[in-house]
């Protein structure tokens, strides 16, 4: 056989190398500090595996080297973003928590449809693949339809930019569009030609419906010019301590018009933060001033 070859041992590093106590205190903290989310002894495992993944990709053979890349200007401008993509969790479902669009149908909007002029703007604040501002596409079209609603435009960011990406396709598999209804399936998407693909795609008008944006909730400044009237954040803040929930929660409250809504997921409170919110349900918030 011509050529050389690493040893066994040289060629497996990278793919073995272990994650030392010292290594993942450095990790969690930097990941916290760039993009809020916590990373307690419990996340070591799922930590340690995800970054394996780019020490692999970039050939770096250990963690400290990868580190030290992170700290590096090449590594904060081309991996850092990598990075926090590697370690984010992206779980969501079209209508998970169907009691909320429910409350948005019969509450919200004919309220909104009866006293507001112009056109109504909704924020999708950790959007990740697509699934909830897509709902909220469907849910206002079909009401609209119905019932003649004003306009609406939707805003949907996340931080992490290959969930971003997907979202803007709009296409999913058959089996994550379960719970929508049967009528809005086949007025809001359409299925591949090869039905052996099992897959669908949100129909152009309701993609139009929706921009899409990478946004980090700790950055200072998160470019939005316009006020919302309805912004939906859920199962986003259970990541981030509580300094830093009051925190982005009180930037969303200063983008929220008066008497706005803001939608947060089943296990989120605000019990104990300084917000000019009044709860008005179940993990419904409504802007007081």
């Amino acid at each position: 056989m011509h050529g050389t070859t690493r040893p066994e041992s040289q060629q497996s590093e990278p793919f073995s190398v272990i994650m030392t106590e010292r290594e993942f205190r450095l990790f969690s903290k930097l990941i916290e500090g760039s993009c809020g989310i916590k990373m307690p002894e419990a996340k070591r495992h799922m930590l340690e595996s995800r970054l394996r993944k780019r020490l692999r990709s970039l050939e770096i053979r250990s963690f400290r080297d990868y580190y030290d890349f992170l700290q590096s200007r090449e590594g904060r401008r081309s991996e850092m973003v990598m990075m926090i993509d590697a370690v984010t969790t992206n779980k969501t479902d079209f209508f998970r928590e169907p009691a909320h669009f429910v409350y948005l149908s019969e509450k919200v909007l004919p309220e909104f449809h009866g006293t507001a002029n112009g056109r109504l703007k909704l924020w999708s604040a950790g959007c990740s693949s697509g699934e909830e501002p897509y709902t909220l596409a469907m849910v206002l079209s079909d009401y609209a339809e119905n019932h003649g609603a004003p306009d609406f435009s939707i805003l949907a960011t996340d931080i992490c930019t290959s969930v971003l990406e997907k979202a803007q396709r709009g296409i999913y598999e058959e089996e994550k569009i379960a719970p929508v209804p049967l009528d809005l399936r086949n007025k809001y998407m359409l299925r591949s030609r090869d039905r052996s693909r099992g897959i669908v795609r949100m129909v152009p008008e309701i993609r139009s419906l929706v921009t899409f944006r990478r946004l980090n909730f700790l950055d200072g400044d998160f470019g939005i010019n316009e006020r919302m009237d309805i912004i939906f954040c859920r199962n986003v803040l259970i990541y981030f301590d509580r300094p830093t929930q009051e925190k982005v929660l009180g930037k969303f409250c200063g983008y929220l018009n008066p008497g706005g809504h803001l939608f947060l997921g089943h296990s989120e409170t605000l019990n104990g933060l300084d917000l000019p919110l009044a709860q008005v349900n179940s993990t419904i918030y409504r802007k007081t001033a």
